[in-house]
């Protein structure tokens, strides 16, 4: 598979877990803005899931993953691109050298835990 069907197929899954977390936050009286909005750094991935007329590209994918089609279409989620090197998701899908880890991680606000190696 081609890295756009992939993202692809990670966009089905994303959207799966956005609408969870969005039933979850109404559930305790949390309101969400619509569209939910979903950061994606593969503009292939976004065309496929924006266009329907798109099916050549994407004719051979598993039609389960055209959920994230259908509520982009929807207006249930909205896609909108972030170049690669904005993308703080990575820090939760893949192995980074460390460098980008720590670049990542000091983006999201998280702090290091020096009493890591306290006994």
């Amino acid at each position: 598979a081609s890295s756009t069907e992939a993202e692809y197929m990670a966009l089905f899954e994303a959207v799966r877990e956005a609408l969870w977390l969005k039933f979850l936050l109404t559930s305790i009286n949390i309101k969400l803005e619509n569209p939910i909005k979903i950061y994606e750094d593969n503009q292939g991935c976004i065309s496929i899931a924006n266009n329907p007329s798109c099916h050549k590209r994407a004719k051979h994918i598993d039609i389960k993953y055209h959920f994230a089609r259908e509520q982009v279409q929807n207006n249930v989620i909205c896609l909108e691109y972030i170049p690669t090197e904005n993308q703080l998701a990575d820090i939760f899908t893949k192995p980074l050298p460390a460098a980008r880890f720590v670049e990542l991680r000091d983006k999201l606000g998280l702090l290091q835990d020096d009493q890591s190696n306290a006994e």
